[in-house]
């Protein structure tokens, strides 16, 4: 797989992972506020990541496509933000 397929592939994994993913907290809590500031993060890294990649920077594109899906990854690894049952995209415990 080139490097240019794999940044596809990580753009692709990522937008449909933020889809699936919901903010767990209430919307009174502390902790909502931290569940959207994840979100906002994977939002900026994924804008960033589609960026490089449409300048033909597949280094960077992948690092921040990497980056986008870490932050959904340790919202959900934390329970502030919920994969609703779809547990395989994301790390679990053992």
């Amino acid at each position: 797989m080139t490097i240019q397929e794999r940044c596809k592939k990580y753009l692709e994994m990522t937008s449909e992972a933020l889809r699936l993913v919901k903010i767990s907290p209430s919307k009174e809590s502390f902790l909502n506020k931290v569940a959207t500031d994840f979100i906002e993060m994977c939002n900026n890294y994924l804008k960033d990541a589609t960026f490089f990649y449409e300048k033909g920077d597949y280094e960077n594109s992948l690092a921040a496509s990497s980056y986008a899906y870490a932050w959904l990854d340790a919202g959900v690894r934390l329970g502030i933000l919920s994969a609703t049952g779809d547990y395989k995209r994301f790390t679990q415990y053992s």
